[in-house]
């Protein structure tokens, strides 16, 4: 999927959608890719002359490339809302100029609530990874 495709999904739009593509696997997990170009407007004042994403950010996209994985059961009505992070780390920097790998994994469901795992990642090292929560309302 590429961004118009998501933005079919998701309800997020610029300067807030940070996924450009995603793919739905066939085990039920999701790979999700974010293009670090350097002009976001996160990076303006985090950190002047040394850009550096924000932890909240990587935990955005790691909640935005997971909201994908349930295309079937959202409308146009749905929002997926955070309800919960869980052992986060943060393992490396993501700079621009950086790919982000996203993988993602459902650990368990109770509708409205999805529990995942998130994994990010910048030329195979790990950025950052954690346990999270969301509701689609």
């Amino acid at each position: 999927m590429d961004r118009s495709e998501i933005m079919e999904i998701l309800p997020h739009r610029e300067p807030m959608l940070l996924i450009d593509e995603v793919y739905l696997n066939e085990d039920g997990t999701a790979t999700g890719y974010y293009n670090v170009r350097g002009d976001e407007f996160f990076l303006q004042g985090h950190f002047p002359g040394n850009p550096i994403v924000p932890g909240v950010i990587q935990c955005e996209m790691m909640a935005q490339a997971s909201c994908v994985m349930f295309k079937d059961i959202m409308d146009k009505e749905s929002t997926p809302l955070y309800t919960g992070l869980d052992k986060v780390k943060f393992r490396g920097m993501v700079k621009p100029g950086d790919r982000i790998k996203i993988d993602i994994s459902t650990k368990k469901e109770r509708h409205p609530f999805y529990f995942m795992h998130g994994e990010l990642s910048v030329d195979g090292k790990v950025c950052a990874n954690g346990d999270f929560s969301f509701a689609i309302m």
